[in-house]
């Protein structure tokens, strides 16, 4: 059997969304002969989660529409230089682009539970260079492909011009660099602008 490593946080209460959204709560029905039924309130940008190129662009894709191929397959872990609050460059990758699928990992968003804005981005200027690379998806350990304090979301623009997909909120602090395969489907929400996923990394 292969090894599956989980890079998605549980759904929670506890879980920290962006200020001002809509924070994930479940309501519990239980009745009388034992069966148990519950509805969800959230964000569609809660925990491990894709982004829709709608999400950034009136009139672009929704999330169903996106290639569901655009979420499953080979796969690169790479840690990032970069500190509190930067953008990610390409020279800043620890190891060169080797794979379709690129998971960046800058351990600068530790705490699920606590929203802070001190976290790292990425740079505008690496969605057209992965792209020229063969890259059609990307993935961050952060609440944003941009960092907090950027109102103008470069980076997710970026990210749309380039047709390259991106994933946010994976935990990525116990997963080492490396080659995998990734499993990370979301949900086929009409017209959504994003939803969550169950992030999967198949271990050789």
């Amino acid at each position: 059997m292969p090894r599956l490593i989980d890079l998605s946080p549980p759904l929670s209460s506890r879980l920290a969304v962006w200020p001002g959204d809509v924070a994930f709560s479940r309501a519990v029905t239980s009745h009388p002969d034992g069966t148990t039924f519950s509805s969800i309130a959230t964000t569609l940008h809660v925990g491990s989660h894709a982004d829709a190129p709608l999400h950034m662009v009136p009139g672009a894709p929704s999330i169903d529409a996106v290639a569901l191929e655009t979420w499953i397959g080979p796969c690169q872990v790479v840690e990032a230089r970069v500190g509190p609050r930067g953008r990610v460059r390409l020279e800043d990758l620890a190891a060169p682009p080797a794979a379709p699928r690129l998971l960046v990992k800058t351990g600068t968003f530790p705490d699920r539970e606590r929203f802070s804005g001190d976290f790292a981005g990425l740079a505008a200027s690496l969605a057209g260079e992965l792209a020229d690379r063969g890259v059609v998806l990307v993935g961050i350990d952060t609440p944003s492909v941009d960092p907090c304090e950027d109102e103008t979301f470069e980076a997710h623009r970026a990210l749309v011009g380039a047709g390259i997909a991106w994933l946010e909120g994976l935990v990525l602090a116990h997963v080492s660099p490396g080659l995998y395969d990734l499993v990370a489907l979301p949900l086929r929400i009409e017209g959504g602008d994003g939803s969550p996923v169950r992030a999967v990394l198949v271990a050789p």
